[in-house]
């Protein structure tokens, strides 16, 4: 490999991946590559800082805990840590469907940095080295190695940036201004003016982080107490009940702002970055900062505020849903007003944080750039918020990453199988106006994506790929041919209306126990005391059959959703497709379609502004192309 060094640059090591920044993504992606078997190095600007969560220690929650088991369905790391580290778990939205339901932990922040930085440092093939990237190095759109701020060149085959909200990050707290990362670590300014310099095509974002107060001087009498649950709860398929129990569940701690504490804020509007007009960034709609929704919702005489643990060791309490990037003195005011912190010392005020980010439209579904070979991007860099999306996108960037190296093919999700697919699919076709978060929402087939069933979608995928070892492989399995079983039991076995009234159940004639439980006044407890399998049954394979089977009717209806989805999907799209010279579609179509090639129909029909008649005309389009150029036997479709 040879190219063109500037002046004090020079050759430091040669690897084959190449992953700037340890936060979530890059941690994902570097372990994801290391265990393909390929030469990876990841390159932070400080190893202390892998794995930081720098914002709400928690991981999970609506959507995003889904994430959390699809990353551990394919060999990731997020989850089982997750269960490790955490201090508190709950599942959310127990009211609602299971589509819906979520987990989210409490996760003792310190303890989890640790904990990654000691397992990443322990993976064969990965190597972590303190350094700023600066510039990529490319020759004829070809990535070739990475040089640092020092002048350090990493020659390389493949990069992977996941530099987040470091990337030209700059803090603000009321007057206050200055060049930072979050929490206080260094911004990382080179590469985000490298990337412009290249004519990509960037973005400038705004998230915020509340304050952090001891909790010695918080009385905990004047809050109500959120307990954690009892019952065995673990994001990872692997995770023993036993690993759960051994964990401490730590309250967490509810309070309230009343109309003193916004009518500080409001006397004070005019010292917000955000209202002064110094912060250009575009912050999220679903997250605004604490002086944003006393604005947005003046009717509103109260906001919540959740008090949690940062740590088990650590005297720090997080203030969920006080972002703010108000002067310290205005923050201290405002909280001296609320239940249970008149007293409250800051440890470390609110803060509000810009970055530069990239366009996700200039991405191919394997989040390698369409123009540049060997370019991946993933995390907070494409736009998106929360460390289980950012996580997500650097297991997947990985995986391709080492893929292209090692003549696999590389892999794509789609909206019909996963989350991770969702997600990565409305970076790249819709792009990206504000921080991207997930939702249930988002996804069409969310009864077919929940998160029970991701070992089922996913583990065979990873499997091919050869990022599984031999325990979850067996446990997966295990746990397939159980389920098997298990529901052809209960569609075999079948009652008669004498033994279903002993069940309490009113039927005219017999029913399966699979029928039985589709009726809302069964359960699969019941079931199980009555008419019990050969053998114990895990809750994992449990909670799959009673959803499966409850809700089969539903599920088949998506089923066939998908397959008519997978039908616009197959129709792939020519990448030199002339756009703008095909009669009938709409000069903004055109010029969108252009833009964003593209791989397949069903993508074309979800990029914003191409409408349903421009769809058609495309279907048209193919069609005749098909018949004037028929496909011989023997060519490549």
């Amino acid at each position: 490999m040879s190219f063109k060094l500037a002046e004090n640059e020079y050759i430091a090591e040669t690897y084959q991946v190449i992953v700037v920044g340890g936060g979530h993504a890059g941690c994902e992606a570097a372990a994801a590559a290391a265990r393909l078997g390929v030469n990876t190095l990841l390159l932070t600007l400080n190893p202390e800082s892998i794995a930081l969560l720098p914002c709400n220690p928690s991981i999970g929650g609506a959507a995003k805990s889904v994430l959390v088991r699809e990353i551990d369905a394919m060999g990731g790391i997020m989850a089982r840590l997750a269960d490790e580290t955490q201090i508190q778990i709950r599942m959310l939205n127990t009211g609602k469907g299971p589509a819906v339901q979520a987990l989210r932990a409490q996760i003792d922040k310190p303890y989890y940095s640790r904990r990654m930085h000691h397992l990443l440092e322990s993976t064969p093939n990965l190597s972590i080295r303190a350094g700023e990237g600066a510039r990529l190095i490319i020759e004829n759109n070809k990535v070739c190695g990475v040089a640092t701020a020092v002048g350090a060149v990493f020659a390389c085959d493949a990069v992977i940036l996941t530099c987040g909200t470091y990337l030209n990050g700059l803090i603000h707290i009321g007057g206050f201004s200055q060049r930072s990362g979050p929490s206080g670590y260094p911004a990382a300014p080179l590469m985000g003016d490298y990337l412009r310099s290249l004519g990509l095509e960037m973005g400038r974002f705004k998230t915020g982080t509340p304050a952090r107060v001891d909790k010695n001087t918080i009385d905990f009498d004047k809050t109500e107490v959120q307990p954690g649950s009892k019952e065995f709860l673990a994001f990872s398929y692997l995770t023993k009940e036993e690993t759960f129990r051994a964990r401490p569940s730590v309250p967490c701690y509810l309070s309230y702002t009343n109309e003193q504490t916004h009518q500080i804020i409001r006397d004070n509007l005019h010292r917000s970055p955000l209202y002064s007009g110094r912060i250009e960034g575009i912050g999220p709609r679903y997250c605004p900062s604490l002086e944003d929704k006393v604005v947005r919702f003046a009717d509103r005489t109260a906001h919540q505020l959740f008090l949690e643990p940062e740590g088990l060791n650590s005297r720090e309490i997080y203030v969920q849903g006080m972002s703010s990037s108000l002067p310290e003195e205005v923050q201290a005011a405002f909280m001296h007003t609320i239940p249970g912190l008149e007293r409250v010392k800051i440890i470390r005020p609110a803060y509000a944080i810009e970055y530069d980010c990239l366009q996700p439209t200039q991405l191919k579904a394997t989040l390698e750039h369409k123009e540049i070979k060997g370019f991946f991007s993933a995390g907070q860099l494409n736009g998106t918020s929360g460390y289980e999306e950012a996580a997500a996108q650097g297991l997947l960037a990985g995986i391709n990453a080492a893929a292209s190296l090692l003549d696999k093919e590389q892999l794509t999700f789609t909206r019909a199988d996963s989350y991770i697919g969702v997600m990565v699919d409305d970076l790249v076709t819709k792009g990206v106006s504000e921080p991207y978060r997930l939702f249930t929402s988002l996804a069409e087939y969310r009864l077919l994506l929940r998160q029970d069933n991701a070992d089922t979608r996913l583990t065979e995928i990873a499997d091919s790929y050869g990022l599984i070892d031999e325990e979850r492989r067996r446990a997966y399995y295990e746990k397939k041919e159980a389920i098997e079983k298990e529901s052809r039991r209960l569609r075999d076995f079948r009652l008669n209306s004498s033994a279903l009234q002993a069940l309490g159940i009113d039927a005219k004639s017999g029913l399966t126990l699979a029928e039985l439980l589709r009726r809302p006044e069964a359960n699969y407890e019941q079931v199980l005391q009555h008419y019990p399998p050969d053998s114990q049954l895990s809750s994992q394979v449990k909670e799959s059959i009673e959803i499966t089977l409850k809700y089969e009717g539903y599920i088949q209806k998506q089923l066939k959703q998908v397959e008519r989805f997978k039908n616009l999907e197959k129709k792939k799209l020519p990448a030199d497709l002339d756009y703008l010279n095909i009669k009938g579609l709409s000069n903004e179509s055109a010029q969108k379609l252009a833009r964003f090639k593209p791989d397949n129909i069903g993508q074309a029909s979800r990029i914003t502004g191409v409408s349903p008649a421009d769809i058609n005309v495309l279907l048209i389009y193919i069609e005749q192309h098909r018949r004037m150029f028929p496909v011989k036997q023997g060519d490549k479709q």
